[in-house]
């Protein structure tokens, strides 16, 4: 296996086509409706024209929900408002079919898959197809120690690509991105804190269960430990992730990088996603051209990622169940703006 270079995605990413854009522009100008009539959904569709490198664009016929799954050992420390190790319970919910998630999906006519990078369970309880790329039970608690080692980290970033890879070659036209964790919005928030230089306290929320306030303030301990375990290695990304991330977020990182790489759209969900993105945008600067960011959670960390990609939300529901299930209200509105950019009569 050849050494993983992450100077190598700055080249091979490029942006979303910007002739198609501009005739998606021109075209726009010709229909019926005035100038702003439909207000972010000419923007969403020329987005779109760019990313397919055509005009007028296809229909968004194969959009498919990812979730990549994993514990977190800082859990333990109470720090959610689900069980430490209670990942399982939430993979086999949207492997039912009765999670949040599922039912949006299934509504939406999406396909949805679930990768287990780090869930804390015999893999003999879950689907091997689910299991597959799994690196290890549990990623470590990043207060007092790495979430994982550099190997286990440069694989669990190489699995996100592969996946990447697995849905472009599967012909994805978009993917709805989303994780399934407990503790994951304490790695994330940490993550957010290192890279925008700022205070635990700042990007401390109250995750997607919701947790009182003794909690929150062991949740805020646990990511200003993490802080100083992090700022030594600011300067890797890898190791940054390996440090003070976890299983799922390498590989959510690897396939936000690689998916930019197959020209994949993709729509983010919660702080998981964006603290991902924010390590990813380190990457590869032209990365956060190919993602939108699917609605505002509420977490003070994900508005904190997102502004510093410059990624304009598209809503604002409050919906903080997190799990893909925010990037999933968004998939919709990105249908409709596929839609009229394609069908919409223009003047002669």
């Amino acid at each position: 296996m050849s050494a993983l270079n992450l100077d190598d995605f700055a080249h091979l990413i490029e942006r979303p086509d910007g002739g198609a854009r501009r005739d998606a522009e021109e075209r726009r100008a010709r229909l019926a409706l005035p100038p702003g009539a439909l207000g972010r959904l000419d923007e969403l569709g020329e987005w779109l024209a760019a990313t397919q490198r055509q005009v007028p664009v296809r229909p968004l016929e194969r959009a498919r929900v990812l979730l990549f799954a994993g514990d977190h050992g800082v859990a333990e420390l109470n720090v959610s408002g689900r069980p430490a190790k209670g990942t399982k319970d939430l993979v086999r919910a949207a492997l039912e079919g009765t999670s949040p998630a599922a039912v949006l999906a299934r509504g939406a006519g999406a396909g949805l898959r679930v990768i287990d990078m780090a869930v804390d369970c015999d893999p003999g309880e879950l689907p091997a197809d689910v299991t597959r790329y799994r690196v290890r039970r549990g990623s470590g608690r990043i207060d007092i120690e790495d979430a994982l080692t550099a190997e286990e980290a440069e694989a669990a970033f190489r699995a996100g690509m592969a996946v990447a890879d697995e849905e472009a070659d599967a012909g994805t036209d978009l993917v709805v991105l989303g994780d399934l964790s407990v503790g994951g919005t304490t790695a994330a928030s940490a993550l957010i804190a290192a890279l925008c230089g700022t205070d635990a306290s700042v990007v401390t929320g109250r995750g997607g269960a919701g947790i009182d306030d003794l909690a929150w303030m062991r949740k805020c301990a646990a990511i200003r430990d993490a802080l100083r375990r992090a700022r030594p290695v600011l300067g890797d990304q890898l190791a940054l992730l390996a440090t003070t991330g976890g299983a799922d977020l390498a590989a959510i990182t690897g396939f936000l990088l690689q998916s930019a790489v197959r020209r994949t759209p993709v729509i983010l969900d919660g702080v998981v996603s964006a603290a991902c993105a924010l390590v990813a945008q380190r990457v590869a600067f032209r990365a956060p051209d190919w993602w939108l960011a699917g609605q505002l959670s509420g977490e003070p960390a994900q508005a904190k990622a997102l502004d510093r990609i410059a990624l304009n939300p598209l809503l604002d529901h409050g919906v903080a169940a997190g799990e893909g299930t925010g990037a999933l209200l968004a998939l919709p509105l990105v249908r409709a703006a596929a839609d009229l950019a394609a069908q919409l009569p223009v003047r002669d």
